[in-house]
């Protein structure tokens, strides 16, 4: 049996890149009853010429592995891709070919779960489920053959390896008792302070002004961009502070600074002192970080430990401290100001945007887009933020914003809005209340609107509120709405519902743990297979959960291309900002990783792949620069984030820190300069709409075939099913209002009779984690003819989400 490749292979990056295509297929509206005679007959020839071309693409797609088969049938499929995997390595003894039954059978009982009967229960078959069924839903042959590949790897590993030694392993991986991971904090006699309100409403700041007195301690954040604003808030009111973030530490000459403004996976476990102030407490339930929050929480040798976030953290909190004997005191606080959801959308007419308002995007060109067309309709200038940008260019186009002497208008920004900046924002509008995420479409979530929303209002700081004695309230009112009329009635129930409290924190396993999992297995073990095997055995208490391993995976599958690793050096690069989503982010950190494994110098100058040439162009406005200036950066923060753990290899901070600053400064230049084509139609959040209705009607079609194929027995399944998706192609008129683009899509918004919108649902409280999108994905309206579009199911009710962000 063929053994999956492990490190210094090329077979594990566990990212996949299609050159595939799927079959286009055309949106039609116009009903069968407008059709004369001849409009019929000329449909039914239509229908005629698509159904020989639909057999063509069928054919081809049998035989050209370029496209893919788009299969209704998720059980049939997935016993093609082990029929072919057996053919290709077929066991060569008896012992293996048990193995590879156990295996068979395993998967396809994973496969043929009932998710209805066993949805409260989480178990090793419902992950391999849902593993390949995200490969699936990406219609991507590869990868749910590399999802198999890598299953039956991994059953080898257990029979081999694992279940001999299980008991010993599931000790290891014991993670029901954390607060005991930190003896010098459960000696220290702690109060925890619970700041907790809604935005706006002087949480932090009063934390702050806490910190301030003590001049002892520590403020954690989310983002590097608020642990800069701490540090410059207290250097610059003449009190000493130290910055430490991943790749960045700043400690004052000449000064001893005991104030320390860290990002919360900073923050030094092993100092005591007096105050500690740890920002966005919710986000301890947060699926990806939530973890970090724990740490802190539960590590922290701070004898005043002052939490700021959202009311619903407080039984999660009042559960930890009996659990750590700390004594809790909770702090309530109101908004500062009134927040109201306008009775009106702008119906996408911009002279009637006002000075302060921020409108909100989930894309980068789209962000791009915006600016543009927002200049050239008011002929005033728009900053720009979002999460692609560095911290310090998000900082410079915040201040363009808030100064009141220039022409900065108007702010157009992504999501990362409301995880910091005090921005003088006096009015959100919504371009659109629908993102892509990695896996797809998706609908803003309840704390995702309230946390963005809330950013409104603040035309003059929770500061200046209380120095002018709350005086003339209505002048400071926060307002929200949208670009386009289909989003308001979504946001203004939103801004109406209460989210559910939280009720666990995040875990991730230590160092330590990692080490000595890893120990019970070969070297040459690769580390994807360490990471999800420590998250089948390990064990955790109700009042807590296993953080989401799939970035540490992701990061694992860079690093198992490169031989020669120590663990330890593993564990520090599977915790590195390593951009996994582009091939050049995933060879970058490669060279990084072949730099420690040979132990040579790893001087900035000499590191393969790194686009240092293009400091050396013209500045323009061009996307395609402004995209290779942001992976410079990226590539560069890695260099100095590496810097700080392997100081022997990566020798060129200061050069690395020099490039930084070369490659900010162009950026502010570039986005100066930047223009775009008009992208953006009137409408164009509702074609997302129906898009995200369309995306999750086929996934519904997908798992109901999957269901009517449970009692099916093993038998030869066809490889590509006779029922692929031509029916709606078949069903489609000659007129159509959209075709996908390959590199943006453009939306249009001319409408035929016959077809209807509905609004979407009233949303219930829940949360998605929300990704700051890098790029607009092709969007196929692909819809029958005459179709009504029903609103997709209420969202799920969910215990995470992202922080909003609170006032200074």
């Amino acid at each position: 049996m063929q053994p999956w490749i492990g490190p210094g292979s090329r077979r594990l990056l566990g990212t996949f890149q299609p050159s595939w295509r799927s079959l286009a297929r055309s949106f039609a509206t116009t009903p069968a009853r407008q059709r004369g005679p001849k409009r019929i007959k000329l449909a039914e020839s239509r229908k005629k010429n698509l159904e020989d071309t639909a057999a063509k693409k069928v054919d081809k797609a049998l035989k050209d592995s370029r496209h893919r088969p788009i299969l209704r049938d998720f059980v049939g499929f997935v016993t093609t891709q082990l029929r072919l995997l057996k053919e290709e390595d077929p066991p060569q003894s008896e012992e293996e070919l048990e193995i590879w039954k156990r295996f068979e059978r395993r998967v396809l009982n994973a496969c043929r779960m009932d998710d209805t009967k066993h949805h409260h229960k989480s178990s090793s078959l419902h992950d391999i489920k849902r593993t390949l069924q995200q490969a699936f839903f990406k219609s991507s042959k590869s990868a749910v053959k590399h999802e198999l590949e890598f299953l039956r790897y991994a059953l080898d590993l257990n029979v081999k390896f694992s279940e001999p030694n299980l008991d010993q392993q599931k000790k290891i991986a014991d993670m029901r008792y954390p607060a005991e991971w930190y003896p010098q904090a459960r000696a220290t006699q702690r109060t925890i302070h619970l700041h907790v309100g809604p935005t706006n409403s002087g949480k932090t700041y009063h934390a702050l002004k806490r910190l301030e007195a003590s001049r002892d301690g520590f403020y954690a954040g989310p983002l590097r961009l608020l642990a800069q604003e701490v540090y410059h808030r207290f250097q610059s009111s003449g009190i000493p502070c130290s910055l430490v973030t991943g790749d960045d530490v700043k400690i004052p000459e000449g000064q001893k600074a005991e104030i320390v403004s860290n990002t919360v996976e900073m923050v030094n476990l092993a100092r005591p002192c007096e105050v500690g102030v740890i920002d966005e407490i919710q986000m301890i339930a947060d699926s990806h970080r939530g973890w970090a929050w724990t740490r802190a929480v539960l590590g922290s040798r701070a004898k005043e430990l002052h939490l700021c976030g959202e009311t619903r953290v407080v039984p999660l909190i009042r559960e930890l401290a009996a659990l750590t004997g700390d004594k809790l005191e909770i702090h309530r606080y109101q908004r500062l100001n009134p927040l109201k959801v306008m009775s009106e959308s702008l119906k996408r007419d911009w002279s009637k945007l006002e000075k302060g308002d921020c409108v909100v995007s989930f894309s980068r060109v789209g962000i791009h887009a915006l600016k543009a067309e927002i200049e050239k309709a008011t002929g005033r200038r728009a900053a720009i933020v979002y999460g692609g940008l560095p911290a310090e260019i998000r900082t410079q186009q915040a201040s363009l914003f808030n100064d009141p002497g220039n022409d900065y208008d108007f702010l157009v920004a992504s999501d990362a809005i409301g995880m910091g900046l005090n921005l003088s924002v006096k009015r959100i509008i919504f371009e659109t209340v629908v993102k892509r995420i990695p896996t797809g479409l998706t609908r803003l979530t309840v704390p995702e609107i309230k946390q963005i929303a809330g950013r409104a209002g603040r035309y003059r700081s929770a500061a200046q509120q209380n120095s002018e004695g709350n005086q003339d309230k209505g002048d400071n009112v926060g307002y929200v709405t949208s670009l386009e009329e289909i989003d308001l009635p979504y946001i203004r129930e939103a801004m109406g519902v209460e989210p559910p409290p939280i009720s666990a924190a995040g875990l991730n396993p230590s160092d330590s743990h990692f080490e000595k999992f890893a120990a019970y297995f070969p070297p040459n073990v690769s580390l994807e297979y360490i990471i999800k095997r420590l998250w089948e055995v390990a064990q955790v208490h109700p009042l807590f959960f296993m953080c989401d391993s799939q970035s540490l995976v992701e990061n694992a599958g860079v690093i198992d291309v490169v031989s020669g690793l120590q663990i330890a050096d593993q564990i520090t690069f599977m915790a590195a900002p390593i951009y996994t989503r582009e091939p050049e982010g995933r060879d970058i950190a490669a060279a990084f990783a072949q730099c420690v494994s040979n132990h040579t110098n790893g001087r900035l100058l000499d590191i393969p792949g790194l686009n240092l040439e293009v400091l050396e162009e013209p500045v323009s406005g061009n996307k395609e620069y402004l995209h290779d200036l942001e992976n410079l950066h990226k590539s560069v923060i890695l260099y100095s984030w590496l810097s700080f753990r392997f100081g022997g290899v990566f020798t060129d901070r200061t050069l690395a820190v020099h490039v930084k600053q070369l490659v900010e400064e162009r950026m502010v230049r570039a986005l100066t300069e930047f223009s775009a084509n008009k992208k953006l139609q009137k409408n164009a959040s509702l074609l997302r709409q129906i898009a995200l209705q369309k995306q999750l009607r086929e996934q519904e079609q997908l798992l109901g075939s999957a269901k009517e194929s449970e009692n099916l027995e093993e038998s030869e399944q066809p490889t590509v099913p006779e029922e692929l998706d031509v029916i709606d192609e078949l069903n489609t008129s000659e007129e159509s209002i959209m075709s996908d683009s390959e590199k943006a899509t453009e939306l249009d918004s001319e409408f035929s009779a016959g077809e209807t919108f509905d609004l979407p649902p009233v949303p219930k409280a829940g949360t998605n984690r929300p990704s700051d999108s890098e790029e607009p994905g092709e969007i196929d309206l692909g819809l029958p003819t005459g179709e009504t579009h029903q609103p997709p199911p209420t969202p799920k009710q969910a215990h995470t989400n992202t922080p909003s962000d609170v006032s200074r």
